[in-house]
């Protein structure tokens, strides 16, 4: 029997993107009055003790003239921000017996306070309630009692209730204020409970910009479709004004629509970031980071480890605009997480495991000042400039990106004609039917296939085997370059239909790989 001068509650802490279990132990002891934090809290929780006291006074409590323990366990684990000001507080409470103890039992409890006593948001909240119930389903030990297998209950502030509720079978309750909490548990009848909360995220499938808005580009707009079919990366090359940014834009628009699971994947991340909104459910992440990013900003980092851009991109696009302006430091760390879909930062004190499955779209002028092979004759950078130029993207780097196509220079005729291209959704189609026949062949897109599912699933007819094995003595691909161009082969049967790769999709391929240094 736990006396009343002792209360324990549940709450977590964020680690990468896991949430794992922190119990939140609360004791009054006779001395002087005082309040203490331990177990590994950094400064945002031991200023907890400062809000805390005022929103207990302010919201018409006590505040216990004692000595007041607050353990924030297990002690080897981080704690940061303000989530655990909420269950400090209603820790006081039960332990100064001025809430009942016993009815906290079986509940979760996440929440910045103000001085005033309102609830503010906190970030992480879906990767919260997500841990929560998979947790649950292992039977997470706390305090050496197997209880983690018990239905409980999440508490946590309004502003956050649309995300964390999304986790379907959540139990989640929001409250404006430490009141209404205190309310919900020292209520006698249901009327004045907190309510659980359902979500609505609507029906509506998510909208973005048209494909049939692009005059022109035919032959860019098919490598798109092909990029998007075996969620290929790619490189536009091309001076000023070509396009390149409206076609990259309108790129998330031709991909496969997400499941559930991806779409928690990548709610999640963006909740640990506190940029999540409803509005955004299901719809593919599209990423512009400016040239100047760091590596940090691009990969994330941090004393307490956040995700960057590359992982904010997780089943969506990393569009980089203006390539070779990109720090050449930065742009190596794209190396690795393009192979293997994840990043982890290592910090003298903590690790962090981020998801980085995202899709990258790069846009580069062919020269310094953007003109080189326009019909204007515009240019004037001398042969040295242009390779100096040329040169900024890594050859490993470049080896890694699937596709690289010219984007022409819009003929006048061409841009003073109606836009009447075809319209995402009939290119989206067609992608999606050849995405559903991966999935059903080998389980994954055509771009995660490895060496050994590669001689599997991509077999060549004669001429086609002749063809590419004729490419890569003349190019001097390497082993990498030459894989790429089997994957993108086997992307563009599938659209066409095709259960072996013929020399018509392995003569396309080629064309997508030869843009910048294979001429």
């Amino acid at each position: 029997m736990i006396p009343m001068s002792l209360a324990v509650l549940r709450s977590r802490a964020l680690s990468g993107m896991d949430a794992p279990a922190v119990s939140v132990e609360v004791n009054l002891a006779n001395g002087l009055p005082c309040m203490h934090i331990v177990g590994l809290a950094d400064a945002e929780v031991r200023e907890a003790k400062d809000r805390v006291r005022a929103a207990l006074q302010n919201s018409g409590f006590e505040v216990p003239s004692r000595r007041i323990t607050i353990n924030l366990a297990p002690a080897e684990l981080p704690k940061e921000s303000g989530r655990f000001d909420l269950p400090i507080a209603l820790g006081i409470l039960a332990a100064s017996d001025q809430i009942p103890a016993a009815a906290l039992d079986g509940y979760e409890f996440a929440g910045e306070l103000s001085l005033s006593g309102e609830l503010r948001p906190v970030r992480g909240a879906l990767a919260m309630s997500f841990a929560m119930l998979r947790h649950r389903s292992h039977g997470e030990a706390q305090d050496g009692r197997q209880d983690g297998a018990r239905a409980r209950a999440f508490v946590l502030p309004a502003a956050n209730a649309d995300e964390a509720a999304l986790v379907t079978d959540a139990a989640i309750y929001p409250a404006r204020t430490l009141l209404e909490v205190c309310a919900h548990f020292a209520a006698r009848d249901d009327a004045a409970r907190l309510a659980r909360y359902r979500p609505d995220p609507g029906d509506a499938a998510p909208v973005y910009p048209d494909f049939a808005d692009v005059k022109g580009q035919q032959q860019v707009k098919r490598a798109l479709e092909v990029a998007a079919a075996g969620l290929h990366s790619v490189l536009l090359i091309g001076p000023p004004g070509a396009g390149k940014s409206m076609l990259a834009s309108r790129f998330p628009g031709l991909l496969p629509p997400m499941c559930e699971e991806e779409a928690l994947e990548t709610a999640a991340i963006q909740s640990l970031t506190g940029s999540f909104a409803i509005e955004r459910w299901r719809r593919r992440p599209f990423r512009n980071p400016h040239h100047t990013s760091s590596g940090v900003a691009l990969v994330g980092g941090g004393t307490v480890p956040r995700p960057g851009e590359i992982s904010l991109a997780h089943h969506g696009v990393l569009f980089l605009d203006e390539l070779p302006e990109f720090d050449r430091k930065v742009l190596e760390v794209l190396r690795e997480p393009l192979e293997t879909g994840e990043i982890t930062i290592s910090r003298a004190a903590r690790q962090a495991d981020f998801p980085a499955n995202f899709q990258l779209i790069a846009a580069m002028n062919p020269c310094p000042c953007g003109w080189l092979g326009h019909s204007s004759a515009k240019c004037r950078c001398t042969p040295e400039a242009v390779q100096r130029y040329q040169d900024r993207i890594s050859g490993p780097l470049l080896d890694r990106i699937d596709i690289q196509i010219p984007v022409a220079a819009m003929a006048p005729d061409t841009m003073a004609q109606l836009a009447d291209g075809e319209p995402s959704a009939a290119i989206a189609g067609r992608v999606a039917h050849a995405h559903a026949r991966q999935l059903a062949r080998q389980g994954k897109a055509n771009r995660k296939l490895t060496t050994r599912e590669i001689d599997q699933h991509c077999r060549l007819d004669p001429a086609a085997a002749r063809l590419l094995g004729d490419a890569m003595d003349h190019l001097h691909w390497s082993g990498r370059a030459y894989h790429r161009v089997l994957k993108v082969a086997r992307t563009i049967a599938d659209l066409a239909g095709s259960d072996l790769v013929r020399a018509a999709h392995v003569a396309e391929a080629i064309q997508y790989r030869r843009g910048l240094r294979d001429e």
